[in-house]
């Protein structure tokens, strides 16, 4: 009798909890992205020395954020607020770049994103199977795909480009259908900044292979 009782509360507790997080997790990636946004108009000005130590801030704001995450989840956020001005200071020489010599491919990278972020996020959401397996063949295959990158820096391969854009598109759906199962899974409402900045670089790095596919140069 007492679990018949206590057991649908429960349930309700943790499907609340889960909507919560979801919500929250959402929200913290729109504002990251608003200020990628910002972060990239402002740094349209900037040396491209400073491009380059925006990154570095960024990557150490990651890394501070999986230390903040237990002690803090202001400075979580705070951190992650970090993350999306200073990656868009960062890209800010290569979009106006685009801006100025292909502006449609910005357009067409954009929707081509919002797309393909939908369809995988609604899909590694709703799944049923576990994608852990995933998750792991995924990180070898980021691996290879940045070890590939470094070739192509210092060896031209015809298509190479291409080639790489698209090896990549497949490695960030794999991430963003895995990203988007730790979301519906977890209640921990305190580790959706955390969920955002990874949400977020999935749709940050899709956009950016995106560009490439669809630039009008190699």
């Amino acid at each position: 009798m007492s679990d018949s009782v206590l057991t649908p509360p429960v349930v309700d507790l943790a499907r609340d909890r889960g909507r919560s997080l979801f919500a929250r997790t959402m929200g913290y990636v729109a504002a990251t992205a608003a200020l990628f946004a910002l972060g990239a108009s402002w740094g349209q000005d900037l040396p491209s020395a400073w491009g380059f130590v925006a990154f570095l801030g960024a990557f150490a704001a990651l890394v501070g954020m999986g230390f903040a995450r237990r002690r803090s989840s202001d400075l979580s956020v705070v951190l992650l607020a970090a993350v999306g001005l200073l990656l868009g200071v960062g890209s800010a020489p290569t979009l106006a770049a685009y801006a100025s010599t292909d502006p449609q491919a910005l357009w067409l990278s954009a929707a081509a994103t919002a797309l393909f972020i939908a369809g995988f996020g609604v899909a590694g959401y709703s799944t049923r199977r576990d994608l852990s397996g995933l998750a792991r063949v995924s990180s070898w295959a980021l691996v290879g795909l940045i070890g590939f990158g470094i070739v192509l820096v210092f060896v031209t391969i015809p298509g190479g480009t291409l080639v790489y854009s698209v090896v990549g598109l497949v490695v960030f759906a794999a991430y963003t259908l895995v990203d988007f199962q730790r979301l519906s899974r977890s209640t921990d409402v305190d580790s959706a900044p955390l969920m955002a900045a990874s949400i977020f670089l999935d749709i940050l790095n899709v956009f950016l292979f995106f560009q490439q596919v669809f630039s009008r140069g190699d």
